[in-house]
């Protein structure tokens, strides 16, 4: 019965993490959609102004929100996880061993 627990428990948290993942990646895409009919906009409305700060600051904005969502979404660790540790101690310790034959 334990063991029916814990799979329905491990089935909940990754059903969770489908739903996050997807949650962000419905939110990025809003975002580059948005973004992309108002930087249309704004270039139709004045071209000659196109260029300057506030034509872009609701996608850096935004932007930043979508990496925040992103980093809880996918954790901090993004590039240093877990696994590249073990890759990186597995690679030097190869490397090392190569050097001393």
């Amino acid at each position: 019965m334990e063991n029916q627990i814990q799979k329905d428990e491990r089935y909940y948290a990754a059903q969770k993490r489908v739903k996050s993942i997807k949650g962000f990646y419905i939110h990025l895409l809003v975002y580059v959609l948005v973004n992309i009919f108002l930087i249309i906009q704004i270039y139709l409305a004045n071209k000659n102004e196109f260029w300057q700060w506030k034509s872009f600051t609701v996608a850096l904005f935004w932007g930043i929100g979508i990496l925040s969502h992103g980093i809880s979404v996918f954790g901090s660790n993004l590039l240093f996880d877990k696994n590249w540790e073990d890759r990186k101690i597995k690679e030097l310790m190869d490397k090392d061993k190569k050097s001393n034959l």
